[in-house]
């Protein structure tokens, strides 16, 4: 008798996703980036505007477990924000980052 399962190999395939599913990950949205002064930030009032590195209409950078995963454009939908993915990184560029 074999100790193998009596499944076939879409079926364990399945059941292998189906254990990482339930894995949290952190995605964060990067509207840009700035560098400040500790004096500045504490003058920092309601209102300020603080000026980022991305120009108006540029992609917004998509991040899953800090690392670039894709990027899109901000949506609004029922009344909250949102992100449009308009392009999923390349392996390739991927890798490229990290190194």
């Amino acid at each position: 008798m074999s100790d193998k399962p009596d499944v076939n190999e879409p079926e364990q395939d399945k059941k292998n996703l189906d254990f990482i599913l339930d894995i949290p990950l952190q995605v964060t949205v990067e509207l840009g980036r700035t560098k400040l002064l500790v004096k500045d930030i504490l003058q920092l009032n309601q209102g300020a505007v603080v000026e980022l590195s991305k120009l108006a209409g540029e992609p917004l950078d998509i991040f899953v477990n800090s690392k670039l995963v894709a990027r899109g454009e901000a949506v609004v939908v029922n009344e909250k924000f949102g992100v449009r993915l308009v392009d999923i990184v390349s392996p390739n560029e991927r890798v490229e980052k990290i190194l």
